[in-house]
């Protein structure tokens, strides 16, 4: 048995250099390193000073290049990662990026990027990520995004989308968070999107959007899970439906700065963790249910700029809400 063992320990030691050969001699995907040096060629300088050699995930002493993330597949090294933010690039969107096709993250924001996505964006089947916020990126966003459907996180605010927000959002069963906000979005909001069984943040703030809340939740068990529904500084008209009460994990319902009117119903304040309710800048009547005075989470219920009943009270201290990329990356 002894016998055994050393041999065992022998036969590892020797095949050791040949395990270590193999991680080390992987070559990274010809594929990934045209589309990374394409890339490199179309940035601006200051990407470029930090990314040296020609293989993005590092060759040699050369390490991988700033925000570029490769791991092993087999024989070789792919992309999977490409974080390339806050370093002013301009232009038009780098094509190139779509044949990384084996990415799960790609984050551009706050640079200069110009023009629309491409269609080609389709092709990233196993992206989960993707933020372009603050950017100058405009046209309509291509159909062929509902593609991706491993996406979870879609930031696309802070540009210059126009068109109607495509329905084929609704094909991404894993989306968490959609953030829309402070683009040139007209038409209505898709109901289908209510159909994202694990959907916790919408946000379609800032545009000019019209309809009711009563069209956007028509279906059935829509938005099962949802926190965060920002609708606010668009052109809503009608009421507050007593069905929005039914979404019973909302803790923002941000409404400020439409043409909404009528009472507010007290269904609402059954809400179980609403915490931050925004009416202000509509066109509400009538009174505030007692319930909302009493509820347990509730910090803020801003109504300045409505025609309720005279004696009818603020809760808080209105402040507008930003949150982090922090909030929402994993």
């Amino acid at each position: 048995m002894e016998c055994v063992r050393q041999f065992a320990a022998v036969s590892l030691i020797l095949l050791l250099p040949c395990l270590l050969n193999v991680v080390v001699d992987a070559k990274t995907l010809k594929r990934d390193v045209k589309a990374l040096n394409e890339i490199k060629a179309s940035l601006g300088w200051r990407v470029v000073y930090a990314w040296v050699g020609d293989d993005p995930c590092g060759d040699g002493d050369l390490p991988a290049w700033s925000g570029v993330t490769c791991s092993t597949q087999g024989d070789y090294r792919v992309v999977t990662e490409l974080e390339v933010y806050a370093v002013s690039i301009i232009g038009p969107f780098p094509t190139a990026v779509t044949n990384l096709l084996d990415l799960t993250r790609l984050d551009l924001h706050n640079n200069k990027l110009t023009g629309p996505i491409p269609p080609q964006i389709g092709r990233l089947k196993r992206l989960k990520v993707l933020n372009l916020r603050w950017n100058k990126l405009h046209d309509v966003i291509p159909p062929e995004i509902g593609e991706l459907k491993r996406l979870t996180h879609l930031y696309l605010s802070f540009n210059s989308f126009k068109g109607e927000i495509p329905r084929e959002l609704a094909n991404l069963p894993d989306l968490q968070y959609l953030h829309l906000h402070e683009n040139r979005f007209i038409g209505r909001i898709p109901a289908e999107l209510g159909t994202l069984r694990n959907l916790r943040h919408l946000d379609v703030g800032n545009n000019h959007l019209v309809g009711t809340i009563r069209e956007l939740i028509r279906i059935e068990g829509c938005f099962p899970v949802l926190r965060n529904l920002y609708l606010n500084n668009n052109y809503l008209t009608g009421g507050i439906p007593a069905q929005l009460a039914n979404m019973s994990n909302l803790e923002i319902l941000y409404l400020s700065y439409n043409k909404m009117s009528g009472i507010v119903p007290a269904g609402l304040a059954h809400i179980p963790k609403l915490t931050y309710l925004y009416l202000d800048h509509n066109q509400f009547t009538g009174r505030i249910p007692d319930a909302f005075y009493k509820h347990p989470y509730l910090k803020e219920l801003y109504i300045e700029g409505n025609s309720f009943r005279p004696g009818v009270n603020p809760i808080g201290i209105h402040k507008v809400l930003e949150l982090s990329d922090s909030d929402f990356l994993f």
